[in-house]
């Protein structure tokens, strides 16, 4: 049977005929829906269903399993409609998810935020163990928890909060303590925050909380010099004899970063297969960011083909590269970059090739949108970031509109004279 209450709530029984016990009974289903959004759960009873009421949800007769089962039936509809009841009255609202919850005695506490952020946290564990996702990545959202946990015990000495607590005061706290507590910058508070708003519109989703909690809240990244090597450099490296057999290898590895934009974590899960043949005859890189799962493509050149080459049948699994840990990596092309002679303003680490494809491909030519998918960016703004415009293109901008004003330099000249 179907109850409505105040045009929002509803609760149904049904039978679930697609999957008969193996008495041949089929299980009584319980449906909740509030304000159009449904949530279903077992009631762990079953019934014949030439013996169920279609119409009015319930078993049909007056025998002693019929009166059981309807008690029964009674008895959870009772308790539901005490459940919803006491949501709106205490919290103000309800939603079908949170009186699922409630009803099936799972605990107030698991629609708190530190509870959902850990149990996000160890399913991306998962995924890192699969090498799906980057456990730079993890160790990212780690030290988010870390820190929201110290937070809500400092600021609220508990040990956890439920979603429906949270609001702008909150995250702007949150915020306030990432900054003059902690006194951590200000990108490095927009990544640690990233992760605590993405919680909230988990939140909503998952039917835990109706409205967005943090509404007024902004904020972003600020644009900073990202380091990168120019298109000069990378030829002086590509020159350059490395001080030892061993560093080789990781040159080699740079400059085909330089050449395909490619971050540490995406080489070295690189394979034969993401070596594809596209419609226009060339071969691409097809794969996706260890980082963000985002797709990445990116067409081989001549350089990145023959270092390809070079390495062939040089690891034992599919894997392109014997690739170096990522310390070591970093080590060995500080030396690679000082024995070829290149002056930076900031150290060069294996990362800073990504960077380099990014200035390099843009100040010759490539449009930003061309460039944000090659490099597997979410959004273009990001790549507006990474691809710092270099004082080469605008020196290369002012080459073509300067003979534009030549005409008037000319008769600014003559007028002078």
């Amino acid at each position: 049977m179907e109850q409505t209450k105040r045009s929002t709530f509803k609760l149904l029984f049904y039978l679930k005929k697609n999957e008969p016990k193996k008495n041949g009974n089929a299980p009584i289903m319980a449906r909740i829906t509030i304000d159009g959004t449904p949530k279903t759960f077992g009631t762990k009873l079953e019934i014949n269903a030439d013996n169920w009421d279609l119409k009015f949800g319930r078993v049909l007769g007056k025998s002693t399993e019929a009166v059981r089962i309807n008690k029964k039936l009674d008895n959870i509809r009772g308790r539901i409609d005490t459940i919803y009841e006491n949501m709106l009255k205490h919290e103000g609202f309800a939603t079908a998810q949170k009186v699922k919850l409630s009803f099936l005695g799972v605990g107030v506490m698991d629609d708190a935020i530190l509870k959902v952020f850990n149990d996000q946290n160890e399913q991306f564990k998962k995924l890192v163990e699969k090498e799906e996702r980057s456990e730079g990545t993890y160790n990212k959202y780690i030290t988010v928890y870390n820190h929201l946990s110290n937070f809500i015990e400092f600021r609220y000495h508990r040990d956890d909060m439920a979603f429906r607590e949270l609001n702008n005061d909150f995250i702007r706290e949150f915020d306030f303590y990432l900054r003059y507590d902690l006194q951590l910058s200000h990108n490095t508070i927009w990544v640690y925050t990233m992760p605590v708003l993405a919680l909230a519109e988990l939140a909503i989703k998952k039917g835990l909380i109706r409205e967005y909690p943090f509404e007024d809240y902004e904020i972003s990244m600020e644009e900073t010099d990202r380091g990168y090597i120019l298109k000069e450099d990378v030829e002086k490296l590509m020159l350059s004899k490395p001080p030892h057999k061993r560093y080789e290898l990781v040159k080699d590895l740079f400059i085909f970063s330089c050449f395909t934009g490619l971050a540490y974590a995406d080489i070295k899960k690189l394979t034969r297969n993401n070596i594809q043949s596209f419609f226009d005859g060339h071969q691409w890189i097809i794969s996706r960011r260890k980082k963000s799962d985002i797709a990445s493509n990116v067409r081989l050149m001549e350089i990145p083909k023959r270092i390809i080459e070079k390495y062939q049948g040089a690891t034992r699994n599919e894997c392109i590269f014997p690739v170096p840990t990522n310390a070591t990596c970093n080590t060995h092309i500080g030396k690679l970059i000082e024995k070829a002679g290149i002056v930076t303003e900031q150290k060069v680490t294996f990362h800073t090739a990504r960077h380099t494809f990014g200035t390099m491909f843009l100040t010759e030519g490539v449009p930003l949108e061309s460039l944000s998918k090659m490099m597997g960016h979410k959004n273009i703004s990001t790549t507006q970031i990474y691809a710092k415009i270099t004082s080469q293109k605008i020196s290369k901008d002012m080459d073509l509109v300067t003979p534009k004003f030549k005409a008037m330099e000319e008769a600014f000249l003559t007028v002078a004279i």
